[in-house]
């Protein structure tokens, strides 16, 4: 099922300006893979560069990655990282777009692997723009992913001070006593959860979300001053088939199902209450699409999702009854340094620009995923080693 978001009707004003090759910098990840196929749909030339990473293809990706099967054959694929210039230069040879996607994902690993993820996310985008600004290319707009991860904490309304306010990484003393709201100075009373829109305060809990802001504001920056067009997506939590199952540092959908289809139990960290913002990827692949073609959006960044916080706990539940096995559900209590309490998205300045409506729900989502998920082969299931490796930097607790 695919949705058109005026998707065609942009199109014909994209392929009028003549940016007719694209280039995405992660192309055979889960969003980069998507992105791809719908723009060959459209004509489109897509060139992907990709190191077709194990932890998210796997040993053999040949085999292993349905992923990078499905775009295989069908675009013109660079097996290369964005931390070497020359593997940069031969994928922009002739692009008229940048769709820069290649980064390191995962906010807890980022807490302990921080060379890896300045390198490769910050790094990687600095050698793009070294590359823009000092060589001739063909470049006319780059779209760059930035995250949620950005905001850390999301956006809460406070009766008692009659203002927005944007509360601070929660301290392990209260989580240690169960006690896992936020809190903000002044205020007795409980916040009100709002959605975060694109001028919240920018303020990460995490390697990862550092990385992810210092990636946008390069680009606008860079961009701007050697007059190629940027736009950057803050994307929610992404979801949807194609997504690695077998990465157990990014997606509780992709953790928990795996750990259902393997029958194991589920340890639902806190009090099950915490809430995220779950978008498809459809949803996902049509925002960006939007990004790269509609006209005037030039310095824009964009939040993506569906205007809709999930609690973890509705999550499992969600699961458990679509794949139709019971597995033990426990609350344990158990949480990790650095996890956000609450975020969702404020859409309207994306349905305002851009045009961009989500048209799945959380329900018929994870219905398709679900689906998908009992077509696969089950995948081992490495949670616990995950887990047992942030126990030992001190981040899970």
């Amino acid at each position: 099922e695919t949705h058109g978001y005026a998707v065609d009707s942009i199109f014909n004003e994209f392929l009028k300006t003549k940016m007719k090759k694209v280039l995405i910098t992660g192309g055979a990840g889960f969003i980069g893979s998507n992105v791809a196929l719908k723009l060959i749909a459209k004509g489109i030339d897509v060139t992907v560069l990709d190191n077709l990473s194990p932890q998210i293809h796997g040993e053999d990706p040949e085999k292993t990655s349905p992923l990078f099967k499905s775009i295989k054959g069908k675009v013109n694929f660079i097996k290369g990282t964005v931390t070497s210039r020359d593997d940069w230069r031969k994928a922009i040879d002739g692009v008229d777009a940048v769709l820069h996607l290649a980064a390191e994902t995962g906010t807890g690993q980022s807490m302990y692997e921080i060379e890896k993820y300045v390198s490769i996310n910050i790094g990687g985008t600095a050698i793009l723009l070294d590359i823009l600004t000092n060589e001739k290319t063909d470049v006319k707009r780059v779209v760059v992913a930035e995250s949620r991860a950005i905001y850390g904490e999301g956006k809460y309304w406070s009766d008692e001070l009659k203002t927005f306010v944007y509360p601070d990484e929660r301290p392990e003393e209260t989580m240690t006593n169960g006690d896992f709201e936020v809190k903000y100075p002044g205020c007795q009373n409980p916040l009100k959860l709002v959605g975060t829109t694109e001028d919240s305060l920018i303020h990460p809990g995490s390697v990862y979300g550092i990385t992810k802001q210092v990636q946008g504001q390069l680009v606008h920056l860079v961009c701007k001053s050697i007059g190629i067009e940027s736009v950057s997506f803050r994307y929610q939590n992404v979801y949807g088939p194609g997504q690695s199952l077998s990465n157990p540092y990014t997606g509780i959908l992709s953790i928990f199902s795996t750990r259902i289809k393997n029958g194991n139990g589920i340890n639902i960290f806190e009090d099950g209450l915490e809430t995220r913002d779950f978008v498809y990827i459809d949803d996902i692949a049509d925002a960006t699409i939007l990004g790269l073609t509609v006209p005037g959006i030039s310095g824009n960044a964009f939040n993506i999702g569906t205007g809709v916080a999930t609690d973890v706990l509705t999550v499992a539940n969600t699961l458990i009854k679509h794949y139709g096995k019971e597995v033990p559900l426990t609350v344990s209590g158990n949480y990790r340094l650095g996890d956000i309490r609450h975020n969702f998205a404020d859409i309207t300045k994306a349905r305002k620009l851009l045009g961009f409506e989500p048209r799945w729900s959380f329900d018929k989502g994870i219905e398709q995923f679900c689906h998908w998920v009992d077509s696969q082969p089950i995948q081992q299931d490495n949670y616990e080693a995950s887990i047992e490796e942030m126990k030992q930097k001190g981040l899970y607790k």
